[in-house]
């Protein structure tokens, strides 16, 4: 063991890891986010505040039993950087660090705890091969490890490839994403309350059809949860 740990020291001091918000090198016991950062990046705190700007987002869209993100997103800032890391710099501990940090505050708040099961918006199976795993599914991991509940990482499916959101206006993102999604085991979702998780939460199109999707089983409520709101 004591070889393994000096193994383990050395290898850190040839290659550090660096905060996923600010480029430091972490020091030892630091995960993904340097400590510094975590205390300073923009918290909403709205899963505490039932008909949060997140959860009026979706009226008249779906019906939600709650919806919350954990950070205010704002172009290069911390919470951009950390986000670009999750989804382009092969940094999925990025999303299992933070969805961990947060799913132990969803977990105080009575609508979240009653969550049966998490679902991460899934990828098309090329992207998935090309970019090698599911940020979305990276943050779920987390928020299942602060939970105590169960992820389906593969809850759902998309079945049909689309175009990047990244640059589409409100209209257009709707359209990209209908009937692009398939439960992948419908019986085994019946009557579940299930969190729908997304990296950044804009005009909310991917979750809208992500959500009727999973509405179609009976039974089903939703609540939605993203790692950032822009």
């Amino acid at each position: 063991m004591r070889i393994l740990r000096l193994w383990t020291d050395f290898l850190w001091l040839l290659y550090p890891l660096r905060c996923a918000a600010c480029e430091r090198d972490l020091v030892e016991g630091e995960k993904a986010i340097c400590t510094h950062c975590r205390y300073r990046l923009p918290r909403t705190h709205f899963h505490h505040f039932p008909g949060n700007v997140v959860e009026r987002h979706f009226w008249g869209k779906i019906p939600l039993v709650a919806a919350a993100a954990c950070f205010h997103f704002s172009k290069g800032e911390r919470v951009q950087r950390m986000i670009h890391h999750l989804k382009y710099k092969q940094r999925p501990d990025v999303g299992v660090e933070v969805g961990t940090w947060y799913g132990r505050d969803l977990l105080q708040v009575p609508a979240f705890a009653s969550i049966d099961l998490i679902i991460p918006v899934p990828l098309h199976p090329e992207k998935l091969r090309l970019r090698g795993y599911n940020q979305a599914a990276c943050f779920a991991e987390g928020l299942g490890t602060g939970m105590g509940k169960t992820v389906l990482p593969d809850g759902l499916l998309k079945v049909v490839a689309t175009s990047t959101q990244t640059r589409k206006h409100r209209f257009d993102r709707f359209r990209n994403v209908e009937h692009v999604f398939q439960a992948a085991d419908p019986a085994g979702l019946t009557g579940r309350h299930i969190l729908l998780v997304d990296d950044v939460i804009t005009t909310g199109s991917t979750l809208v059809s992500c959500a009727e999707t999973l509405l179609e089983v009976p039974g089903v409520r939703i609540s939605i949860v993203g790692m950032a709101a822009a």
